[in-house]
C-alpha cells in the first residue's frame, strides 16, 4: 500500500516504509514455514505496482495469482481496523501477466542455450570440472564457428562434432576426450528426461515484457508460476540466476534512480547457493552488487537468514524477520544469527521478540533516506488488497488470451542453428563419400568390364588361330592322303599292267 509516495508495509510503535529511493538497495524475507512470508511478498509487489514499479515474482505453491482480482474486505477487516486503516485501504486488483516454462499456466518462457552459457548449463547439468572445460569449448567453437546453439539438439549436435574433430582443435582448445564428451551427452539426455528441454528454444523471452507498465501507470506483476518447475530444484534455481545475469547484461547503467525499474523476489532462494561452486557464487555475489546500479531491486525469501552466503545477506538492506522457532541449539543458533543483523532497538530484546512473533508479525528494518538502516521494530504485516489464494483455470486462462502478449511466444520456432548446419555439412558429406564410391565401383567395373572384353578378344585370337592352323593341317592330310592314294593307284594300275603282260 502506497501512503505519501511511500511503500508502508506494516505497523508497529511506528510505520514501516520502504522508500522508493532506497528499494533497489535489496532485500530479505525470512521466518519459518507459515509465518507470513507470502503475505508480505504481496504486500511489497503490490506497493511496488502501485508506484509504477513492474514486479517479477516465483510463485512456487500457486498462491500468488489472486494478485488479478481484488480482496474480500470481509476477510481482513478485523487487520485493518486493528491497524487504524478503515477508510484509507482499499480492496482492489492488480495488472498482471502469467508465464509458465511448460506453456500450460502461463505464456511459455524460453532461453536460447547460447544466452544460458557454459557456466550456468554447467551447474545444471551437474558436470564436473573437467566437463565444464569441455562444455566450454563446444561453446567456444560453436561461436568461432558462427553456429547458433538454440537448443539441446543444437548443443548435442555441437558436441558430437567436437568429438569428431578434436584433434583438429587440440592445438587451440585442448583435448577433448571421448569419455568426458559422453558424459556431457548422457548428462544432455538426463536433462531432456526431466522436461528441462522445454525451456530451451525459440522465440526467446524479451525482459522488457517483464517491464512493462499498465495503461493506468500501475507495473506489470509477473507472476512466474513455479509449481511444476520446482519439482526440478536445480532447473528452477538455475532459471532464476539466469534471469538475474540477464537483467544485468541487458540493462543499462542508471545509477540511484528515484525508483526502480524492477523488482525481482526469487522464493526459496537458498536452493539459489545449494551446491554452488565458489566461482559461481563468486559471480552471484557481484551480479547482486552490480545490479543495483541497473535499477533493480532483488529481494530474496527464504527460512533463515544463514541460508544466504554472507557476501551476499551484507548486500540485503531492507529486511522483514517473521518468526522463529528454537527447539534444538542449532536453531537457537539461527535465532541468535538472525537478530544479530539488525540494528539493536533497545525497547526489546530481538532475539526474544523473533522467537515470540506470531503468524503476520515481523520485526523489520528498511533504510532511511540517507541510506542508513533504522532501528529494528516488531510490527504486523498489512493485509494484501488483491484477493489471497490462487484463481480457477477458466480465470486463468482468459487472463492469459486478453494479455498483448497473447500468441507472440506460444509457437516454438525451430531457425536454422547448429544442428542444422553440422546436419547439412555431415550430409553433404555423406553426399560427397557415396559419390566417391560410386564413382570408384563405376570404375571398377569398367575395369572389370574391359578386362572381360580382353579376355573374350584373347579368346576369339585364340580360337581364329586354332582355326587357321587346323586348316592348314587339314590341307596337309588332304594332300598327304591324296599322294598316297595317288601313289595306291598307281601301283595298283602297275601290277595290273605286270599282270596282263604275262
Amino acid at each position: 500500500m502506497l501512503k505519501d509516495g511511500k511503500l508502508l508495509i506494516g505497523r508497529g510503535e511506528t510505520d514501516a516504509f520502504i522508500l522508493p529511493a532506497m528499494a533497489n538497495r535489496h532485500g530479505l524475507i525470512s521466518g519459518a514455514t507459515g509465518t507470513g512470508k507470502t503475505i508480505t511478498l504481496k504486500v511489497m509487489a503490490e506497493g511496488f505496482s502501485d508506484m509504477g514499479v513492474p514486479v517479477f515474482l516465483a510463485d512456487v505453491k500457486g498462491d500468488l495469482a489472486g494478485c488479478v482480482k481484488a480482496g474480500d474486505p470481509d476477510a481482513i477487516q478485523k487487520r485493518v481496523d486493528a491497524l487504524g486503516l478503515t477508510g484509507e485501504f482499499t480492496m482492489k486488483s492488480y495488472p498482471v501477466r502469467f508465464w509458465d516454462v511448460f506453456g500450460a499456466n502461463g505464456h511459455p518462457v524460453r532461453t536460447t542455450v547460447s544466452e544460458m552459457g557454459p557456466t550456468l548449463l554447467a551447474r545444471l547439468l551437474g558436470l564436473t570440472e573437467v566437463q565444464t572445460g569441455v562444455l566450454a569449448i563446444v561453446f567456444r567453437a560453436a561461436d568461432e564457428k558462427g553456429w547458433l546453439l538454440t537448443d539441446l539438439k543444437d548443443l548435442r549436435a555441437m558436441v558430437a562434432w567436437c568429438t569428431d574433430h578434436a584433434k583438429e582443435l587440440l592445438n587451440e582448445y585442448g583435448n577433448i576426450s571421448r569419455q568426458s564428451a559422453g558424459a556431457v551427452q548422457r548428462a544432455l539426455l538426463q536433462l531432456e528426461d526431466a522436461g528441462g528441454d522445454v525451456f530451451f528454444g525459440e522465440p526467446a523471452i524479451e525482459l522488457a515484457d517483464w517491464m512493462d507498465k499498465a495503461d493506468d501507470g500501475r507495473g506489470y506483476i509477473n507472476v512466474f508460476h513455479c509449481e511444476k518447475l520446482y519439482r526440478s530444484p536445480l532447473l528452477y534455481s538455475t532459471f532464476m540466476l539466469w534471469l538475474l545475469a540477464e537483467l544485468f547484461e541487458q540493462l543499462p547503467e542508471v545509477g540511484d534512480p528515484e525508483k526502480p525499474k524492477l523488482v525481482f523476489f526469487f522464493d526459496e532462494a537458498h536452493l539459489l547457493f545449494h551446491d554452488a561452486t565458489k566461482a559461481l557464487r563468486d559471480n552471484i555475489e557481484q551480479v547482486v552488487k552490480l545490479i543495483r546500479s541497473k535499477g533493480v531491486g532483488v529481494y530474496f525469501i527464504t527460512q533463515q537468514p544463514s541460508d544466504i552466503p554472507d557476501p551476499v545477506l551484507a548486500q540485503l538492506s531492507n529486511r522483514v524477520q517473521h518468526a522463529l522457532r528454537a527447539y534444538t541449539p542449532s536453531e537457537q543458533r539461527a535465532v541468535r544469527a538472525a537478530a544479530q543483523t539488525f540494528r539493536t532497538n533497545p525497547a526489546f530484546d530481538t532475539e526474544q521478540a523473533i522467537m515470540a512473533l506470531g503468524t503476520g508479525e515481523a520485526v523489520v528494518s528498511f533504510l532511511d533516506e540517507k541510506g542508513r538502516p533504522n532501528v529494528c521494530d516488531r510490527m504486523t504485516v498489512l493485509p494484501p488488497q488483491s484477493a489471497m489464494g490462487t484463481i480457477s483455470d477458466e480465470r486463468r486462462r482468459a487472463e492469459i488470451e486478453a494479455s498483448d502478449l497473447y500468441g507472440k511466444y506460444d509457437t516454438p520456432v525451430d531457425n536454422e542453428s547448429a544442428y542444422e548446419v553440422i546436419n547439412a555439412d555431415r550430409i553433404a558429406e555423406q553426399e560427397r563419400l557415396e559419390e566417391e564410391q560410386k564413382a570408384a565401383e563405376e570404375a571398377k567395373q569398367k575395369a572389370k568390364e574391359e578386362k572381360e572384353q580382353e579376355k573374350a578378344a584373347k579368346e576369339k585370337e585364340k580360337k581364329k588361330a586354332a582355326r587357321k592352323k587346323n586348316s592348314v593341317l587339314g590341307k596337309a592330310a588332304n594332300s598327304a592322303v591324296n599322294s598316297i592314294g595317288r601313289e595306291i593307284g598307281r601301283s595298283i594300275f602297275r601290277g595290273i599292267l605286270n599282270i596282263f603282260k604275262k
